[in-house]
């Protein structure tokens, strides 16, 4: 049987529309006054519109005589130095929830989903950042990873489209790795180390950890950067302390030449610095 609405109900759907349209005008008025949100809201698409507050450049700040190394606008690198990362003193978790056993080895963690799975490890992280900042940029068809057979999956949908990029990251996840990422990426010379470099260990198990901002000392040139990973299994990322650090300082010494790069988890031997080639 058809039924029509009460006048007071009428007045309760009025009610609502009217606080709705109230809320979207101030959704709009907000990204207007802020035009960071909305580019934000673009630039790291797991947030939503909720604006970047606490990025990594402001968190972090450069060692006492160093600047940060320039970075072009829109590039992997400005991209990485304004990751948006959660509140001081934030514990590592993992894919479950619970607490990582081992809190003592990270300064800050990133403020992004790590998933319900344990698929989300170290390489993959690696792999989410460049496909989460391709994506953001407009760039949706030049994300593409290979498996460890070397099949190249390349994402097949749009920027619009972001619960099918992740369950595209998440069969990345399940059939690529550190194996596979070190063999598509290329060796990069350490003299020439980049912010979006990654130090990778291909193998079962491997490691990796991308470098995420880089300084530079101001009087002798010095080079200084960031780290951050994932691990096993799935946990947060996060930005890493500098194990051999004598003043707690997370930034780490350019390794000499031939000399291996000691991280809390893992050490990588020379040589195993690598570059997304696109």
């Amino acid at each position: 049987m058809l039924r029509t609405a009460s006048w007071g109900g009428l007045e309760v759907i009025r009610a609502r529309a009217i606080r709705l349209g109230i809320l979207a005008l101030l959704v709009a008025a907000a990204l207007a006054t802020d035009p960071t949100a909305g580019a934000m809201a673009a630039r790291y698409p797991w947030r939503g519109d909720l604006a970047v507050t606490a990025p990594l450049a402001t968190r972090v700040p450069a060692p006492a005589g160093f600047q940060r190394v320039a970075a072009e606008p829109e590039s992997f690198a400005e991209w990485l130095r304004g990751l948006p990362l959660k509140p001081d003193a934030t514990p590592v978790r993992l894919y479950d929830g619970q607490p990582k056993r081992n809190q003592d080895n990270h300064v800050a963690v990133i403020d992004i989903d790590t998933g319900p799975r344990d698929l989300q490890q170290c390489a993959d992280a690696v792999m989410r950042l460049r496909a989460e900042y391709l994506l953001g940029a407009g760039r949706a068809r030049d994300i593409a990873f290979n498996d460890t057979e070397g099949k190249r999956h390349p994402f097949q949908g749009g920027a619009g489209d972001y619960k099918g990029f992740r369950r595209y990251m998440d069969r990345i996840f399940a059939y690529a790795g550190s194996y596979s990422l070190e063999r598509e990426m290329a060796p990069a010379p350490l003299g020439d180390m980049r912010i979006g470099d990654v130090f990778i260990k291909g193998g079962f198990p491997g490691h990796a950890v991308l470098v995420v901002d880089m300084a530079a000392s101001r009087t002798t040139g010095e080079k200084r950067f960031l780290l951050m990973q994932s691990y096993m299994p799935a946990e947060d990322m996060h930005v890493l302390k500098n194990p051999k650090s004598a003043d707690g300082t997370p930034w780490y010494a350019m390794p000499a030449q031939g000399q291996e790069l000691v991280t809390p988890e893992w050490i990588f031997p020379a040589g195993m610095l690598r570059r997304f080639r696109n």
